[in-house]
């Protein structure tokens, strides 16, 4: 009854002051509100509060839902808000900086590989000026919500009426017997209607996109792929590259002026997302994409036709649909940091392809490159190709398109953090976890990752808080991967040894499953960075490699000096080389014709170089057929021949001093 009172006398408040007409608004029953932010981040450091802290890095900022602790759990990033004591009198309160609907609250324990703390049950108390707190009753009694039964999935409790207030307090009542009051949380509330609030204003992010902004199930994004293709069926094609372990089709949509066909110097470009299943912001953003895509072409927007005329864009929304279907049925608060990240057969897609690095830094250290193995397009290993090999059914799939595909540079869509890395993601170091590993392509790479980083809302915002333990703002929000975290098998470097493709990963949210209100401010975090990456595949040179006939060369070697990677033409003859603004000497190869060598010239303005080449066929090559006529046996003259060649001989040798 309580309850019901503290909510008549905010409501009324409210009502008074806000002139709200529609009562219905402010007493409707167990609305459930969507989160306030603690996760996302909109809500600051300086909103939340605790009656002790064991120390800084336990502190009430850390008591954020799925927050992740440092390897080391050092003093400044550990994983929940911990209190200094272990008693009934301690609390986390969220200040909500204006009247507010709560109507849940969700919990979980600490974030930590070396102990077990989480609270089992608690209270709940609100307060409208932080000095005169009501709990909440069920009926007379205080109403004591059940927690956590573990440190990870998280729980969540509806209030039985929602409660109108400013600030809010979870008050721990029992934890885990041999462990510590720790706790990390969300606060599900709806902000009430303030229009003199300042504060909300200027954190307000508002679309003026109209896109279907909402989490899509399998069927859903499948439909909503075909809605796409209906609008605009000039442009886009729908295609499945195979199949996931359930059998759900891993459907790739296509945006191009002439979908279906490689235009003969037109680049390709992929987007992938959804690799961990669980990551499911990047899923939305490219259905989101497609959608923005199609209706700026319709609409005539001039950058968007520029980009669809002159690439061939693919965007592949669900690497791992099976994943992500376990997630989206658990919910966006309710998931957890983990649940459907891998695959049904718990392999993680993103790091299960061939380790093609030690290949490669084996070959330079015995010096076999370029004389027995190139430093480019590695083949995978026999043992990777093998049915007992430890590969997901998606990665093969992933490989095979990749294969097939002429791709010039690529973006993977992942989450959790605000970054964007590029290879090597494994160490050169055999045992070290973290190491600047450069590829030599590296000026190209920091470019590209600079391109989407730059032109985010918040990757390189130096006033935003960390996501979890890495400060990225302060190197512009890109990092190398090896720098970070040593992974080999990743899909960057796969990409990269073993295609002609350039690819990065951007972490484009400290969110992986943010709620659907969010998806509006997401969108416009990443909308501009999305285009801005995709037309970097115009940065560089092109050209064909053609015959002394004007037949295009298929596998040709294009090297540029100085950078030890070379890449090769596509089945045309037609080629891409990502290249920083400069000049170049370029060579042109390929087995059986003469080496040609030319400068090429980049420029600063977005449009790749034209740089062509013609070669001819060598000496060697008209040697090599005539052996092969002969089944590689060296030719043998008639016997007569011979005879009559003998004397002369000898005559010779007789005339020599």
């Amino acid at each position: 009854m309580e309850v019901d009172c503290v909510q008549f006398f905010f409501c009324h408040f409210l009502s008074e002051n806000t002139q709200q007409k529609d009562s219905q608004f402010v007493f409707s029953l167990c609305l459930e509100c969507p989160p306030m932010g603690l996760e996302t981040l909109k809500i600051d450091d300086f909103q939340l509060h605790a009656s002790s802290t064991k120390r800084y890095g336990l502190g009430a900022h850390r008591g954020r839902l799925n927050i992740q602790a440092g390897l080391y759990e050092d003093d400044l990033y550990d994983g929940a808000w911990c209190a200094g004591r272990d008693d009934p009198l301690q609390w986390l309160e969220v200040d909500a900086r204006r009247l507010t609907k709560f109507t849940g609250v969700i919990t979980q324990g600490r974030s930590s590989l070396w102990s077990s703390d989480w609270v089992t049950s608690y209270k709940v108390m609100v307060s409208n000026d932080s000095h005169t707190w009501i709990i909440l009753k069920n009926d007379s009694a205080d109403l004591i919500f059940s927690a956590n039964r573990e440190k990870e999935i998280p729980v969540r409790n509806i209030f039985p009426l929602p409660v109108v207030a400013r600030y809010i307090r979870v008050n721990p009542r029992s934890w885990f017997y041999g462990g510590s009051i720790c706790m990390r949380a969300e606060i599900l509330g709806c902000p009430l209607p303030d229009p003199n609030n300042y504060y909300h204003r200027r954190n307000e992010v508002i679309t003026t996109d109209d896109l279907d902004f909402r989490h899509h199930s399998y069927k859903e994004m499948r439909q909503l792929m075909k809605v796409v293709n209906e609008m605009c069926p000039n442009i886009t094609r729908i295609y499945n590259i195979g199949k996931s372990q359930n059998g759900l089709k891993l459907y790739a949509i296509e945006i191009s002026d002439n979908p279906g066909d490689h235009e003969v110097g037109e680049p390709e470009f992929r987007y992938t997302a959804g690799a961990h299943g669980n990551e499911v912001l990047g899923r939305e953003l490219l259905l989101l994409l497609m959608q923005f895509m199609c209706l700026e072409y319709l609409s005539g927007n001039q950058r968007i036709r520029h980009l669809v005329e002159e690439t061939r864009i693919h965007l592949l929304p669900s690497v791992n649909p099976d994943g992500y279907e376990k997630a989206f049925e658990a919910g966006s608060e309710l998931s957890g940091w983990s649940l459907g990240r891998w695959t049904i057969d718990g392999i993680d897609i993103h790091h299960n392809f061939p380790d093609l690095n030690s290949i490669l830094w084996e070959a330079e250290a015995k010096k076999w490159i370029p004389r027995k193995m190139f430093n480019h397009h590695i083949p995978t290993p026999e043992w990777y190709l093998s049915n007992n090999a430890s590969v997901a059914l998606e990665t093969r799939v992933l490989i095979a398109w990749m294969e097939k595909m002429p791709f010039v540079l690529g973006g993977n869509l992942q989450g959790g953090e605000l970054v964007v890395t590029f290879p090597y993601d494994r160490t050169r170091s055999q045992g070290v976890t973290r190491e600047q590993t450069p590829t030599p392509d590296d000026h190209v790479f920091r470019w590209l990752a600079f391109s989407y980083a730059s032109t985010h809302r918040l990757m390189t915002d130096a006033s935003r808080r960390v996501c979890h333990t890495e400060d990225f703002a302060k190197e512009d929000g890109t990092i190398n991967g090896a720098s970070w975290h040593t992974a080999a098998g990743s899909m960057n470097d796969f990409s990269y040894l073993h295609t002609n493709c350039f690819e990065l990963s951007m972490y484009v949210g400290c969110d992986k499953f943010p709620h659907e209100s969010e998806l509006p401010e997401e969108w416009e975090n990443n909308r501009e960075s999305l285009l801005v990456f995709m037309e970097q595949v115009h940065r560089g040179i092109k050209g064909v490699v053609r015959d002394l006939q004007g037949r295009g060369i298929a596998n040709a070697i294009v090297s540029v000096e100085g950078i030890g990677h070379d890449v090769r033409t596509a089945a045309d003859g037609d080629y891409w080389r990502l290249l920083n603004p400069g000049e170049y000497r370029v060579t042109a190869r390929a087995e059986g014709y003469s080496p040609t060598t030319k400068k090429c010239e980049v420029g600063y303005a977005i449009g790749a170089t034209r740089c062509d080449f013609t070669i001819g066929r060598s000496n060697l090559f008209r040697i090599r057929e005539i052996m092969e006529k002969y089944n590689k046996q060296p030719i043998r003259l008639p016997a007569r021949q011979l005879q009559a060649q003998r004397p002369r001989e000898r005559r010779g040798q007789r005339g020599c001093i």
